[in-house]
């Protein structure tokens, strides 16, 4: 399963924080982001998301994030 969010994080060290993060609670996932892209994604890849921890940890740290539809 992938989910893919738009974010508003612009910062590689800041992403690369975050994804440390989220592998810790979520350790057996792809995770990272693309900061190239106009909607700066951050892409997903699991047996099993739970979206909402993945929008509450950005937005813990003041950053949105929203389910790309």
């Amino acid at each position: 399963m992938v989910e893919v969010f738009r974010t508003n994080v612009t910062c590689p060290d800041v992403a690369a924080k975050l994804i440390a993060e989220l592998l810790a609670i979520m350790p057996d996932s792809a995770i990272n982001f693309d900061l190239e892209d106009s909607e700066n994604i951050l892409r997903v890849e699991s047996q099993s998301i739970d979206t909402d921890i993945v929008i509450n940890i950005l937005n813990i740290h003041d950053f949105t994030c929203e389910i790309l539809e």
